[in-house]
């Protein structure tokens, strides 16, 4: 199955197995909660959604990568204990805590969440000595003689043995005590995530053109290459990073990521051309209404490669008005919230309205700081309460320095509130435009052809660009969006007559 069926069925499970009957006990019996074993190649996610899935259902999460722990780490130490057997005194070895189950209890307390994953990541990887042990922890739940507390979910992952010469073949008794769910690459369930992560545009179109590229493995004579998902994605963010830098890229750096000669020169190449397109042909202006004829009759005697690169350019720049238009809103929502949390301590006697903001942005800082710290908070969701907490300190230099009391305080507040609501307003405006520009463009340039389908679908698939046009509209692309279905379904009807 792909990542994303696989994430699908760790959150019903995780919801499940921590169903409580109206005594407060697990429906599912602890030792009926088979643990999950996750098998797939290396750099396909299995570890973000993991993050993701304790995130979306409220509950902690401890990761281990086990092949960097010893057999003593993971089951404890030995020590010496005096223990009294058929009324004689016996020595007998005994051993101090796992340092895993350690972490589980310690992150209990630091998080405050009663529930969570245990993850163990390539636990067929692990050492000769440490291996009974991973059988042990599987079967029965327990590091040594300590078990996993109840609440827990054991969730174990691993690579199949054509990725990794370390693999240990796990028993047929082992696997019956697990829930073993295979996982394959699968280029359109990681295009939604990737655009829901601001992957580069430069990367999802590539790869949307070259798809077999996504993910591959080869093993020559020279050795082993290979492009992973989670490759593509570190490779993006250091894209962004230095085109802010204005440092160039070339194919011994893309190799960096992408461990394939050939994939990361086709990259390189692609990536050229891709900065060349975006300089010659004005996206911005373009976004604004403004082209000339010229560019109008190069594009329409161009090779449809350069067309689809013209596209790409396009989806790619107005992303970043839709990423930014969705994060204001997200960002108006949690700062409205706060303001109506300061409003009503406002209303609370004789206490000082500048200190009483003070210490309000001082209460969310170190809520941030323990949700990051404990990975109980994405990375999207920290750039807008970032945004917010920046902007609350601004209020709070609106207000210093003035004669100020509770009623002048709130009416301040409400003013630059609504300063606030007409910027979201204009962005909201300007980010129409831009597609509104964008579709007459297309429809001058290539009419009602390929070009635009590829467009109106690309919309659809991008988180941003669906929410923006769900809660603001686009005439044009719901007129599109509905050709386009209709057209699709008169192909599925044909080819169903055809049979």
């Amino acid at each position: 199955m792909n990542i994303k069926r696989a994430k699908e069925e760790i959150i019903n499970t995780v919801k499940a197995y921590l169903s409580c009957d109206e005594n407060g006990n697990y429906k599912i019996a602890a030792m009926r909660q088979r643990p999950i074993l996750l098998m797939g190649p290396p750099g396909i996610g299995k570890t973000q959604i993991m993050e993701q899935v304790a995130r979306e259902c409220n509950i902690a999460l401890v990761a281990y990568t086990i092949t960097h722990h010893t057999r003593q780490s993971a089951v404890g130490l030995p020590f010496i204990e005096k223990k009294e057997y058929g009324g004689k005194n016996y020595t007998v070895t005994d051993y101090s805590m796992s340092e895993i189950i350690a972490s589980v209890y310690e992150k209990q307390e630091k998080t405050g969440l009663s529930q969570g994953i245990l993850f163990i990541d390539e636990i067929n990887c692990v050492s000769e000595t440490l291996a009974p042990t991973m059988l042990q922890f599987l079967q029965y739940k327990t590091f040594g003689n300590q078990k996993v507390p109840e609440g827990w979910i054991i969730i174990a992952a691993g690579n199949p043995p054509e990725y990794n010469k370390s693999v240990r073949e796990f028993d047929s008794v082992t696997l019956d005590r697990v829930r073993k769910i295979e996982i394959d690459p699968d280029f359109e369930v990681w295009k939604e995530y990737a655009y829901k992560q601001a992957i580069h545009p430069a990367v999802i179109h590539y790869l949307d053109i070259r798809r077999e590229n996504f993910y591959r493995f080869e093993t020559t004579p020279d050795g082993v290459f290979f492009s992973t998902a989670r490759g593509w994605e570190d490779l993006s963010e250091m894209l962004v990073v230095l085109e802010e830098l204005s440092i160039p890229v070339d194919a011994e750096f893309v190799y960096e990521y992408i461990q394939h000669d050939r994939i990361a020169k086709d990259f390189s190449n692609y990536y050229e051309l891709y900065n060349k397109y975006r300089k010659d042909y004005k996206i911005e202006e373009i976004l604004q209404g403004k082209y000339s004829d010229h560019l109008l009759h190069g594009l329409k005697i161009a090779p449809f490669d350069e067309r689809l690169n013209m596209v790409g350019l396009l989806l790619g720049r107005l992303g970043r008005s839709f990423l930014e238009a969705v994060r204001t809103e997200s960002y108006m929502e949690t700062l409205f919230e706060s303001l109506k949390e300061y409003l009503e301590l406002l209303t609370l006697d004789g206490q000082n309205p500048i200190i009483q903001l003070k210490t309000l942005i001082e209460s969310e800082e170190e809520n941030l700081r323990h949700r990051k710290e404990e990975g109980l908070i994405n990375r999207n969701d920290e750039i807008v309460i970032r945004k917010k907490l920046h902007r609350l300190k601004q209020y709070l230099e609106n207000l210093r320095g003035r004669d100020i009391n509770a009623q002048t305080a709130g009416e301040v507040v409400k003013e630059l509130f609504a300063a606030d609501k007409d910027n979201r307003n204009a962005g909201i405006k300007k980010t129409g435009s831009e597609l509104e520009n964008t579709f007459i463009f297309l429809e001058t340039a290539f009419g009602e052809g390929q070009e635009l389908a590829i467009f109106v679908t690309e919309l659809s698939v991008n988180y941003y660009s669906a929410r923006f046009i769900a809660e603001h509209g686009s005439d044009k692309y719901y007129t599109y969006n509905k050709s386009l279905l209709f057209g699709e379904r008169q192909e599925e009807i044909t080819r169903s007559m055809e049979k």
